[in-house]
């Protein structure tokens, strides 16, 4: 146990870990409000896929920028400013609700507001992990402790946010995200950091960028490992766009049964966090990652067309398995192979990867859905997910890397795995 939790020996690490554990639940019960409110209003696919594309596509436009402003200033900072954002937004969502003043539109606009702030703040907050952690052989506990958080929350927040939309409404769902942002403002005002040092020079944006992406192509572990990314982002991740469809119309059940779909998936994730946690040292993360883009085609092909819900539980259950040790397993690559002062800008290109294809990929998804239906559409998400795991085959196996690459990314893989 105090291997696992290693990490919590770092004062500034605990108080984070402590806020954002709160504020994550809240803001998958927000996320989950949203998505069946705007479904119940519109019974649309289609808006299900634009409710999506409004929260997300503009972390896509702006990561970029965030990603120099993380590198230029303190994240710490940056942080306090786009949480405080954050929870403004949820207060307002929750006014226009709960008073019965809301609209489609007006969902809409404070989606992509929330999803303007994201681009400023998941560049920010990844990186600011290793500034939290003083004993840097702690680094990959607290990443994959980060990943547990996440999982944790994606099981508990949309079981609270099916219970709470049934007896009082998505108003209080994003009410209670509102709240939560208080525990990460407390734990940040609390934590002790050195006095942030600028860089010596600042550079013109444009050149940032530049060198952000030229960094990008001189580093075929980072960039591999991107594309695949922006692949599953846009043709295999935005499955969960149509859970509200498979809730409603294929299981005939409420808001409860999205949330329980959502838990399972997030029950799923979980277990893939003790799986990696499990492995021995030595272990390829690289043929983990090919064999969990097979998991979770083979559990999207399956889930697809079973209509008995128990079975389609232990379905979604290996979607959501599939799904964390993918996003986890590509996240530590990436991190560990990031030099720390292009760490921002790296983080910032998959914020643009992932919150830039996720919602292209809702738009593409919601449309299909319209003319195929969803379990034809889900089908074609697994069928597609196997054939990326085909493509990046070769690589996964080590393949395309350098020996130099290989023999870091081994060392970096040995250490996350012993130190979760």
């Amino acid at each position: 146990m105090n291997n696992t939790f290693r990490a919590f020996r770092n004062r500034n690490y605990m108080l984070y870990f402590t806020g954002q554990s709160v504020s994550l639940i809240g803001t998958w019960m927000q996320r989950t409000g949203v998505v069946w409110l705007v479904y119940s209003i519109t019974q649309s696919p289609t808006m299900l896929g634009l409710s999506i594309f409004a929260s997300q596509f503009p972390s896509f436009v702006f990561s970029l920028y965030g990603g120099i402003l993380s590198d230029r200033y303190s994240r710490h900072k940056i942080l306090i400013i786009t949480q405080t954002a954050s929870m403004v937004q949820a207060v307002l969502l929750a006014v226009l609700t709960l008073t019965n003043h809301y609209a489609v539109w007006q969902i809409l606009v404070l989606s992509a507001i929330l999803g303007t702030i994201n681009a400023f703040d998941v560049p920010a907050r990844q990186p600011l992990v290793h500034e939290l952690v003083t004993n840097k052989e702690d680094i990959p506990n607290a990443l994959a402790l980060n990943f547990s958080m996440v999982n944790v929350a994606r099981l508990i927040g949309p079981a609270l946010s099916g219970i709470v939309l049934g007896r009082y409404g998505a108003g209080i769902c994003f009410l209670l995200n509102a709240i939560s942002f208080v525990a990460v403002l407390i734990s940040l005002l609390l934590m002790k950091l050195p006095a942030f040092t600028p860089p010596l020079t600042k550079k013109k944006m444009a050149k940032e960028l530049t060198e952000g992406f030229t960094y990008l192509k001189k580093t075929p572990t980072i960039s591999t490992i991107l594309l695949m990314l922006v692949s599953l982002s846009l043709l295999v991740l935005t499955y969960d766009t149509l859970l509200p469809v498979f809730a409603k119309e294929i299981f005939n059940g409420n808001a409860a049964t999205f949330g329980y779909i959502s838990s399972f998936i997030g029950l799923g994730s979980i277990v893939g966090t003790f799986f990696l946690a499990g492995l021995k040292p030595g272990a390829n993360l690289k043929v983990m990652l090919l064999i969990n883009s097979i998991v979770i085609g083979v559990a999207l092909i399956f889930f697809s067309h079973v209509s008995y819900f128990p079975l389609a539980m232990f379905f979604a259950t290996l979607v959501g398995f599939g799904a964390m040790s993918q996003n986890t397993i590509i996240l530590t690559i990436i991190q560990v192979h990031s030099d720390a002062t292009m760490r921002g800008r790296v983080m910032s290109y998959v914020a643009m990867a992932y919150f830039g294809m996720l919602p292209l990929g809702s738009l593409l998804v919601g449309a299909i859905c319209q003319k195929i239906g969803a379990p034809n559409t889900l089908l074609a998400q697994g069928a597609v997910a196997l054939v990326i795991a085909a493509a990046f085959t070769s690589f996964l196996k080590g393949d395309h890397l350098e020996k130099k690459d290989k023999e870091q990314l081994e060392e970096a893989e040995d250490m996350a795995i012993r130190k979760v």
